[in-house]
């Protein structure tokens, strides 16, 4: 054995071990991360939309919810300051069908962002016990409502979110989007975090969440992140807080989501969430060191090993199983979210910019500089 093959076994165990952990976790997290059962509640449920320049997509939405299944509910959408027809829309539909109500929403106070204001007032004009807090660009099933209700009441828990089924129009969506499993599954002990109630433990997604009106009270609801340009992972961070227990759920097979139409916007949204996640100044370089490690290098080691005159049997074992494990957590969960398999065999380079949109995001942040999103400035990240 050569020292340039020595030195490529080394790395190859290194990359390896830290591909391990996604790859273990994904294997047992797939098994816990359940779809909502299919059971009923008579109770009634109040559903908040809160919505900025979504007349694209309104009239569609509104049909979906008003199409739901086994649920008695309100449909409350809130227009904030949109410059397009959307409150126009929702105003029809209100003449229409009693079950919708327009909200007003009133002028962004400083220190808000303007998502948690406008959810902070969705919550306070509900009528009903159960708050489904919902994106307008999410597309739901006839029975989601129910269902995402009877995870909710099932489970036990104060505020449950779950995960829709992400739609990639994009090439940048469709390389980057599908990571949001992977990050999920492959880094978050679900297990330990359904036994804990620890903050760093929570996880959550921005586009559907449900919570009771009391422990909504109790957490202090948005009104306590208003601030906070992510949601997914601050408002279960603040339930945990408050020692209320909170869980997600697959939604995949009941919720879609657009969330992005062009590039730009692809890189906008992942921008304005990420020093809040892994692009903090806490938790960035260790992402970097597990992700880049464990997802990057072993493709780099397989390629640089291929070019390579001096081959091994012993080395090439090592290369191609740190590079399997790497692989592993995507392939596994392609048929599960119904991600691209084209999409899947890209994942290195889908974890390279990835990275590097956190590491921007961080250097925005470091100078001040401030973030846009639908037509408005944000606080600097």
């Amino acid at each position: 054995m050569t020292e340039s093959d020595f030195t490529l076994i080394l790395l190859a165990v290194f990359a390896g071990g830290l591909a391990l952990l996604p790859a273990i976790l994904t294997w047992k997290n797939l098994r816990l991360f359940q779809r909502s059962p299919d059971t009923h509640t008579s109770e009634s449920v109040s559903i908040l939309v809160p919505v900025r320049n979504e007349a694209p997509v309104l009239e569609g939405f509104i049909l979906n919810v008003l199409a739901s299944q086994d649920i008695d509910f309100e449909l409350v959408v809130l227009d904030d300051a949109s410059t397009d027809s959307s409150a126009h829309i929702v105003s029809e539909w209100t003449h229409r069908n009693p079950r919708v109500r327009l909200v007003h929403g009133k002028p962004l106070p400083s220190g808000w962002c303007g998502k948690q204001h406008a959810c902070h007032q969705l919550a306070e004009a509900a009528h009903n016990n159960i708050l489904v807090f919902i994106d307008a660009d999410v597309t739901v099933q006839p029975d989601a409502i129910a269902r995402s209700v009877a995870f909710l009441q099932d489970s036990k828990v104060d505020l449950a979110s779950g995960f829709p089924h992400q739609e990639t129009p994009t090439f940048l969506g469709w390389l980057l989007l599908p990571l949001i499993h992977f990050v999920l599954l492959g880094f978050l002990p679900l297990s330990r975090s359904r036994h804990s109630n620890s903050p760093s433990l929570a996880a959550g997604c921005g586009q559907l969440f449900l919570t009771t009106r009391d422990a909504y009270r109790r957490a202090g609801g948005h009104y306590a992140i208003k601030s906070s340009l992510h949601d997914g992972i601050m408002l279960p961070r603040l339930f945990r807080r408050a020692g209320l227990r909170t869980d997600i759920f697959d939604a995949s097979d009941i919720a879609s989501c657009r969330m992005y139409d062009t590039n730009q916007d692809v890189l906008q949204g992942l921008m304005k969430n990420a020093t809040e996640g892994i692009g903090s100044p806490k938790t960035i370089l260790p992402f970097t060191l597990l992700l880049a490690g464990g997802q990057v290098v072993p493709t780099m080691l397989l390629l640089s090993y291929w070019a390579s005159t001096s081959q091994s049997g012993m080395t090439s074992l090592v290369i191609i199983s740190s590079f399997i494990l790497s692989y592993f957590p995507r392939f596994l969960t392609l048929p599960r979210f119904r991600q691209s398999v084209a999409s899947a065999l890209f994942h290195p380079l889908a974890i390279g910019v990835f990275l590097g949109v956190q590491w921007v995001a961080l250097g925005r942040r470091a100078l001040g500089l401030k973030a846009s999103w639908k037509g408005r400035a944000l606080r600097p990240q």
